[in-house]
C-alpha cells in the first residue's frame, strides 16, 4: 500500500511588512517629511512677502500690470502651499501606519502594497490593482 503525497500547504500571503522593512519605509518618510515642511515654509515666507520686490517706486501703469501678475502668482503659491499640507498630513498618517503596523497594507483589497510602489509612493494607501479599479 503506498503512502499518500499529502499535497503542499498552500503559500501563505503576508498580510504585513516585517519590522526591517517598516524601518527602511520610516526612514524614507521621514526624509520626505523633512524636505515637504521645507519646502512649505519657503511656500509660506514667499506668501508673507518677505524679502518683498515691490512696484512702489515704478510708475503707476506698470504697477498695476505688476499687481495682477502677484496676484495670480500669490494664488498659484497659496494652492502649492495646500497641496503641500495635504501631502505633510499624508506622510504623517503613513508614519501612524507604521506604528501600528499596518502599512503597506491596501486598503481595498488587504493585500501587501509592492515595495516598489512605496518607495515611489511612500504614503500610498491602494496597490496599483484598487487605484484602477476605482478608475
Amino acid at each position: 500500500m503506498a503512502k499518500k503525497k499529502e499535497a503542499p500547504a498552500p503559500k501563505k500571503e503576508a498580510t504585513r511588512y516585517n519590522d526591517s522593512d517598516l524601518k527602511e519605509f520610516e526612514k524614507l518618510i521621514h526624509e520626505k517629511l523633512e524636505q515637504a515642511k521645507s519646502d512649505l515654509e519657503e511656500l509660506r515666507q514667499s506668501l508673507s512677502h518677505e524679502g518683498d520686490n515691490s512696484t512702489d517706486d515704478t510708475s503707476p501703469t506698470f504697477k498695476m500690470m505688476e499687481d495682477g501678475n502677484d496676484t495670480m502668482s500669490r494664488e498659484e503659491v497659496a494652492q502649492l502651499a495646500a497641496r503641500q499640507e495635504k501631502f505633510i498630513t499624508s506622510l504623517e498618517n503613513a508614519l501612524l501606519r507604521i506604528k501600528n503596523k499596518t502599512y503597506g497594507v491596501c486598503r481595498i483589497t488587504g493585500k501587501l502594497i509592492p515595495k516598489e510602489r512605496l518607495r515611489l509612493v511612500p504614503h500610498a494607501t491602494l496597490s496599483i490593482e484598487a487605484k484602477n479599479m476605482q478608475q
